[in-house]
C-alpha cells in the first residue's frame, strides 16, 4: 500500500501490530520519506545498549546522547550515497570491498582514503576491515610518538649533558641573584645603607628560639648573600636555603673550586644569556616542528575518521534499524538474536528470564514501568570480577510466583557470559498466565486462612502464657497473704442465666436448620439429575476463578514493553505488545523427564482417590455456604 510520498513501503505484522518493514537498501535510502508517525521509535539513548558504543557516538551528530530520527535519516542518506549497491547494508559485515563503493565524489574520496591506509599497512588495496582500521590506529599512535620524540634539541645545548640542571638552577636563582647585585649597587652608592639592605639580626633572633630547620621557607626569603661594595658573590658563603642550586652554577657552569670562589655580575649575565638563548631556540624549533607535524597528523587523523565512520555505519546501521524502525530483532524467533536493549539473562527459581534490561534508578524506573502490565523482578547485581554493581529488571512471563520474594538470590549473566550475583530488591506484581490466575484466588484464600490460623494460634499461645503467669503470681501472693494471717475472700459464682443465651441458641438452631434444608434440597437436586453436580461445581469455579481469569486475560493481551523502554530514556512511538504466545518464549521453565526414581526420604504421596474426595467435599462445602448466603440475602 503506497503512501502519499509515492514510495511503495512494505508492511509486516510483529507482535500483533502492523509495522513498516525495512528489507532492502532502497527502503533505507527512502527513510527520509517515511511518515514519522509510522516509526516504532522516535529516539533512543546512546548508553546502556548492547550495541557498538563508537557507532552510536558517530550517529549522535549533535552530541545530546540521543539517537533521533533526523540523525538516522542523515546517516541513511550518507551511507546509501557512497555505496554502489545499498543492499550490501543488510549483510552487516565488518569488511568492505573497495569495489562496493560507488562513483560519487564522497565515495571516490573514501576509496582514496582506504587505498592510502592499506598502502601504509602494506596490504592489498582490495578490501578494508575493522582489523585494518585498528592496526592503522596503532601505526598512527607510534608514528606520532616517534615524531614528538624527534622534536627534542640535543646538538645546541650550551653545557652539554649538564644543560638541563643548569637551566633549572638559573630558573630558581634568577630573581635572588638579581636582588643580590642590586643590593651591592646600593651599598656602593652609600656605604651607610649596608645594614638596611642586609638581613637584620633581630629577624634571625626571632626564629632562633625554635627549630631553625623547620623555618626553611622563611629563611629562603632572606637575601642570597651579604651585599658588599665590590659586588662579588661568594659562592660558598650564601643563604643556606639556596646552596644546592648555587652549587650547580659553581661546579657545572663556572667550574669554580675552593672556599673563596666568587662570581661577578658579568659571569652571571653570561650564564643567563646562554640559558635564555638555548630555551628560546628550543621553543622556536619545537613550535616549527609541531606545526609541520600537526599538518601531517591532521591529514592522517581525517583519513582515519572518514574510514572509521564508513566501516562502523556499514556494519551496524541495519542492526540499528531493526531495533529502531520495526523491532524485528525483539520479535525474532531465533533465540540467538536479541534486541539491543536485552542485556542478559536471569536464572531464578528454575526459570530463565530472557528479557532483562539495565536500569539506573530502580524506584524511578518502576514508577513508569508498572504500566507495562508485566510481572517485573528488579535485582541488584554484583560482579567480583569487575568489582562493579548494576541494577537490572527482568520480565517474568511464565510459571508460578509462590517462591519469589524480595531478598531472593539469583544469578544474572550478561551478554558476554559473565555471571553476576543477583538479589531481588523490588517486585511489580502482575498476572503471568491464565493458569496462574485460575489458581490465584485459592492460593490467596489458603494463605489468608493459614495466616489467620497462625495468628489465632499465636494469640492463644500468648493468652495461655499470660494466664498461666498471672495465676502463678496470684497463687504466690495468696500464699504470702495466708502466711501473714490474711484470708482471701472466695470469688462469688455467677449463676448460669439460660435466658441470656436463649437468643444465641435460637440463632444457631436457625442456621443449622437453613444449612440442613439447603443440603437436603441440594442432595435431592443431585439425586434427580447427577449432571447438576457438575453444573454446580462449574458454577462455583466460575464464580471464584472467573473474575481473576478475566482480569488476567485483559492484562495479558495488553502487556506492553513501551513503558519499560520509556523509563530507560527511549521515546517509543508504537505499542510493543508481549502477548501470551510471545511471552512464553521470553521465560523458559526447567523440564524434567518422566522417571521413576528411588528416594528413601521422599514424602509419601496421598492417593488420588483421597485427593478427589477432599476436593469434592471442599467444593460441596463451599457450595453449601454459598447457597446459604444467597438464601439469607433473599436471592434464592
Amino acid at each position: 500500500m503506497p503512501l502519499k510520498t509515492g514510495y511503495n513501503w512494505q508492511y509486516c505484522s510483529l507482535g500483533g501490530v502492523t509495522r513498516v518493514r525495512i528489507s532492502s537498501g532502497e527502503d533505507i535510502a527512502h527513510l527520509g520519506e517515511l511518515d514519522r508517525k509510522l516509526w516504532t521509535v522516535l529516539s533512543c539513548p546512546v548508553k546502556g545498549l548492547e550495541f557498538d558504543s563508537r557507532t552510536l557516538q558517530l550517529l549522535d551528530v549533535d552530541g545530546d546522547n540521543k539517537i533521533r530520527i533526523d540523525e538516522v535519516v542523515e546517516a541513511a542518506q550518507w551511507i546509501t550515497g557512497v555505496l554502489a549497491n545499498s543492499d550490501d547494508l543488510l549483510l552487516g559485515s565488518d569488511t568492505l570491498r573497495l569495489e562496493q563503493l560507488g562513483s560519487s565524489e564522497s565515495a571516490v574520496a573514501l576509496r582514496n582514503h582506504c587505498v592510502k591506509i592499506l598502502e601504509e599497512l602494506e596490504r592489498p588495496a582490495e578490501a578494508i576491515s575493522m582489523k585494518d582500521l585498528s592496526d592503522y590506529r596503532t601505526l598512527l599512535d607510534k608514528r606520532f610518538a616517534d615524531e614528538a620524540a624527534a622534536a627534542v634539541v640535543v646538538d645546541m645545548r650550551p653545557y652539554g649533558d649538564d644543560t638541563a640542571s643548569i637551566v633549572d638552577a638559573v630558573t630558581a636563582l634568577r630573581d635572588k641573584v638579581a636582588d643580590f647585585y642590586m643590593r651591592c649597587h646600593l651599598v656602593r652608592f652609600d656605604a651607610d645603607c649596608r645594614d638596611a639592605v642586609d638581613v637584620s639580626v633581630e629577624r634571625i633572633a626571632a626564629i632562633a628560639a625554635g627549630d631553625v630547620a623547620k623555618q626553611a621557607a622563611d629563611i629562603a626569603t632572606y637575601p642570597l648573600a651579604r651585599p658588599a661594595a665590590d659586588g662579588l658573590l661568594h659562592l660558598r658563603n650564601i643563604n643556606p636555603a639556596w646552596t644546592d642550586q648555587m652549587a650547580v652554577i659553581a661546579d657545572k657552569a663556572l667550574h669554580a673550586e675552593g672556599d673563596d670562589a666568587v662570581m661577578t655580575s658579568d659571569q652571571w649575565n653570561e650564564i643567563v644569556g646562554k640559558v635564555d638563548a638555548y630555551t628560546t631556540n628550543l621553543t622556536q624549533q619545537a613550535d616549527g616542528h609541531a606545526a609541520q607535524m600537526s599538518e601531517s597528523q591532521k591529514e592522517a587523523t581525517e583519513r582515519y575518521a572518514a574510514v572509521e565512520k564508513l566501516l562502523h555505519i556499514y556494519r551496524d546501521f541495519y542492526t540499528l534499524l531493526k531495533n529502531y524502525v520495526f523491532f524485528r530483532d525483539f520479535y525474532q524467533k531465533d533465540s540467538d538474536v536479541k534486541a539491543i536493549f536485552q542485556n542478559g539473562r536471569l536464572f531464578i527459581d528454575q526459570r530463565c528470564c530472557e528479557l532483562c534490561m539495565r536500569v539506573d534508578n530502580i524506584d524511578a524506573h518502576a514508577a513508569m514501568a508498572s504500566a507495562s502490565g508485566m510481572y517485573l523482578l528488579y535485582c541488584t547485581c554484583t560482579s567480583r570480577v569487575k568489582n562493579e554493581t548494576i541494577n537490572i529488571v527482568a520480565v517474568l512471563t511464565d510459571g508460578d510466583v509462590d517462591n519469589l520474594s524480595v531478598g531472593k538470590n539469583a544469578v544474572y549473566y550478561d551478554r558476554s557470559g559473565l555471571g553476576w550475583d543477583a538479589v531481588v530488591t523490588k517486585i511489580i506484581d502482575n498476572p503471568i498466565s491464565i493458569r496462574q490466575a485460575f489458581w490465584s484466588p485459592y492460593r490467596k484464600f489458603w494463605n489468608w486462612c493459614t495466616d489467620k490460623i497462625n495468628k489465632s494460634a499465636a494469640e492463644k499461645e500468648d493468652k495461655a502464657f499470660n494466664d498461666l503467669t498471672a495465676k502463678a503470681e496470684t497463687t504466690t501472693e495468696s500464699v504470702k497473704a495466708g502466711a501473714e494471717g490474711e484470708k482471701a475472700e472466695a470469688p462469688k459464682k455467677v449463676p448460669f442465666d439460660i435466658a441470656k443465651f436463649a437468643g444465641i441458641f435460637a440463632a444457631i438452631g436457625m442456621a443449622v436448620g437453613y444449612i440442613a434444608s439447603a443440603a437436603t434440597g441440594l442432595t435431592k437436586s443431585i439425586g434427580d439429575n447427577p449432571w447438576n453436580l457438575l453444573i454446580l461445581v462449574a458454577g462455583i469455579i466460575i464464580v471464584i476463578s472467573g473474575p481473576s481469569m478475566f482480569i488476567a486475560w485483559t492484562k495479558l493481551r495488553k502487556r506492553n514493553l513501551g513503558p519499560m523502554l520509556n523509563a530507560n530514556g527511549w521515546a517509543v512511538n508504537a505499542v510493543v505488545l508481549v502477548n501470551v504466545r510471545f511471552g512464553a518464549t521470553l521465560t523458559s521453565i526447567a523440564q524434567y523427564p518422566k522417571l521413576v526414581l528411588d528416594d528413601p526420604f521422599v514424602d509419601k504421596k496421598m492417593p488420588k482417590w483421597k485427593k478427589w474426595t477432599i476436593a469434592i467435599c471442599s467444593i460441596l462445602a463451599a457450595a453449601a455456604i454459598t447457597l446459604q448466603i444467597l438464601y439469607w440475602c433473599n436471592v434464592i
